[in-house]
């Protein structure tokens, strides 16, 4: 075996559950009970419609909970029609997400309004972020896993990129505006390598109630979309004995940096 192959092939074999052991015993962090202690979730997304989409039950079960959970949208979501203007679009998004969210259970919407499809990547949009995060004192960030295999829209990776150092950084005092806030955890949705799955087979309709919500997306094809996200729920709740599950890869903040042991967790 090649010596690079073999350097990863022995750190694949550090045992998950002796890591697990020793981020309980110094950080607290157990995967396992990862809402326990968890007030308030910033979820971001990088267009109207992708948190439901992709963790909507979650945030349902959450908001149920008492979570306070805040939605930030990147863009203005006016890309995303064949037959609708961009302004025109952009209008009926915002109504969509609003009725979205309150079937969800959050009452807090706050939007950038970059136009959909060029989201930059720039220090000025990730200290945006940081504003945002030490306003609102998260204890939980959500975002899209920018490392998730073709997926080829800007707009996701760029969303997950910037949310993840925005999360990093707003610790430190010497970055962006505002009163530092340290964020405990991390986590990424849309993701290929979950940590975590939420059995969302009891609220599986109130889902679905939410995406259709959001009826510039899926009214037209109403009935592919609802296979589409059943199946990827099967493909989830499958790893962990579900009908229906979320995968989502959540970690301490502190693991974000030269850290090559958060893979294995």
């Amino acid at each position: 075996m090649k010596p690079l192959l073999l350097a990863k092939a022995k750190l694949r074999g550090v045992s998950p559950e002796e890591f697990r052991a020793v981020l309980r015993e110094t950080l607290g962090f157990d995967v396992e009970r990862l809402f326990e202690g968890v007030k308030k979730i910033l979820c971001v997304q990088p267009h109207p419609d992708d948190c439901e989409l992709a963790i909507g039950g979650t945030l349902f079960k959450l908001a149920q909970t008492g979570k306070e959970i805040t939605y930030l949208t990147l863009t203005d979501g006016s890309a995303g029609s064949r037959e609708l203007s961009p302004e025109e679009l952009k209008r009926m998004r915002r109504d969509e997400q609003k009725a979205a969210a309150e079937i969800i259970g959050v009452k807090r919407l706050l939007w950038l309004d970059y136009p959909d499809t060029r989201l930059p990547y720039s220090e000025e949009v990730r200290d945006e972020i940081i504003g945002i995060i030490r306003a609102e004192r998260p204890d939980l960030i959500l975002a899209p896993d920018p490392w998730l295999a073709y997926d080829v829209h800007p707009d996701h990776r760029r969303a997950g990129l910037l949310t993840g150092e925005a999360a990093f950084f707003s610790s430190l005092p010497s970055v962006g505006d505002g009163e530092p806030w340290n964020v405990k955890l991390l986590g990424f949705y849309y993701t290929d390598n979950p940590n975590h799955i939420e059995d969302v087979t009891g609220v599986m309709k109130a889902k679905l109630r939410a995406l259709k919500a959001h009826r510039s997306q899926f009214k037209a094809d109403w009935n592919s979309w609802e296979v589409f996200v059943k199946s990827v729920a099967r493909f989830y709740g499958g790893m962990a004995g579900f009908k229906y599950g979320e995968g989502i890869r959540i970690l301490p903040t502190v693991l974000f940096h030269a850290n090559p042991l958060a893979g294995v967790l």
